[in-house]
């Protein structure tokens, strides 16, 4: 047991720390003390006020830079994809106001704007997995080429997206095939996707809009909920980067759970599918449409300013006019593993409720 003396002498100590910082404050050290803290106090505001004028000089020179880019942008992007039509696929949580300048630019490179679609939340729900199924067994029979066999109900969905969007009719090489009107209106239908700028004509190329993403998720499951969609917009990217000649996925990489870096970190997928990153700023909304010519032109590659990108911009590419007729089905396959021989009619049972 402690003495009581041990407690007799810390209070002791106590009250005399405390009566010798009263005696020197309000003694010889007083004026000491005021002027030392004063003048701490008069630098730290200093300091404030030089970190302030730094920033907004900062801030000036970066919204400078991004007028000269934006004012350069018509003669960089000039004539870089002339000839070629461009369909404009926004995820959801995509930025409505990114994708319009992402728009302008491709605009500014000479494409044309065909489509503007927004997935919809309802692709990738994990408690629509049985509806979405049942759509997939709707749109097999318009699919041409057909999907494998053993092709997920993903796939065929991006498939059907992809041919959607990019089919030609081989008698009219400047319009829809019937297959591509067939699956577009099915996948409206069925409220996959929603139909911002209605098709006018077959793309040659896509540009999806990855998800905005502003800060990490907060708790586990939404982290895991995020991991399980990046996972399908994943394999939708790849599906559209197998129709048509080139397709871009552009978001942002700042974070764990963005799209782009879900791609770019698998290894299949980043093979196949052309990423931007930092599509929030003009100079990502820039690189777009050199990246779709790079990509026409070349292979897939990651550009932007992220860790381990191919480059942060790409090189100049000059494109040969494209053939359409490539992109003009034959006579319809049969579905996979089916014994038909093309004239399998889908059936509409799936649209007539969820699974």
């Amino acid at each position: 047991m402690i003495d009581f003396r041990y407690h007799i002498v810390s209070l002791i100590s106590v009250f005399l720390a405390l009566a010798v910082g009263i005696v020197l404050g309000a003694g010889p050290l007083r004026d000491y003390i005021a002027d030392e803290l004063t003048g701490q106090v008069e630098l730290l505001r200093e300091e404030k006020e030089a970190l302030r004028a730094e920033l907004d000089v900062a801030e000036v020179n970066l919204q400078r830079r991004s007028e000269f880019i934006s004012a350069s942008a018509p003669a960089l992007l000039g004539g870089v994809l002339e000839d070629r039509s461009v369909a404009v696929v926004e995820l959801p949580g995509a930025n409505p106001e990114v994708t319009e300048a992402v728009m302008t630019r491709l605009e500014q490179s000479d494409a044309t704007v065909t489509a503007r679609v927004a997935v919809n939340e309802r692709w990738a729900d994990p408690t629509e997995r049985a509806f979405r199924s049942g759509i997939a067994q709707s749109l097999v029979g318009y699919l041409n080429p057909a999907p494998a066999a053993d092709a997920s109900t993903e796939t065929i969905l991006g498939q059907a997206l992809g041919q959607a969007l990019t089919l030609r009719d081989p008698a009219n090489l400047e319009a829809r095939s019937a297959e591509a009107e067939n699956l577009y209106e099915l996948l409206i239908s069925s409220e996959l996707i929603t139909e911002v700028g209605a098709p006018t004509a077959p793309a040659y190329a896509t540009v999806v809009i990855a998800p905005e993403l502003v800060e990490e998720p907060a708790d586990e499951a939404a982290v895991t909920e995020l991991a399980e969609a990046n996972v399908v917009y994943t394999g939708l990217a790849v599906d559209l980067a197998g129709a048509g000649e080139a397709s871009v996925l552009a978001g942002g990489d700042a974070f764990q759970g963005d799209l782009v870096r879900a791609v770019r970190a698998d290894e299949a997928a980043a093979s196949v599918v052309t990423t931007v990153d930092g599509v929030g700023t003009i100079t990502g909304q820039v690189t777009v449409p050199l990246a779709v010519a790079a990509t026409t032109g070349g292979a897939p590659a990651s550009y932007g300013f992220a860790e381990g990108v191919t480059a942060v911009i790409p090189e100049p590419t000059t494109l040969t006019p494209p053939d359409p007729a490539t992109f003009a089905p034959g006579p319809v396959d049969a579905p996979a593993g089916s014994d038909d021989t093309g004239d399998t009619e889908p059936t509409d049972d799936a649209t007539d409720g969820e699974g």
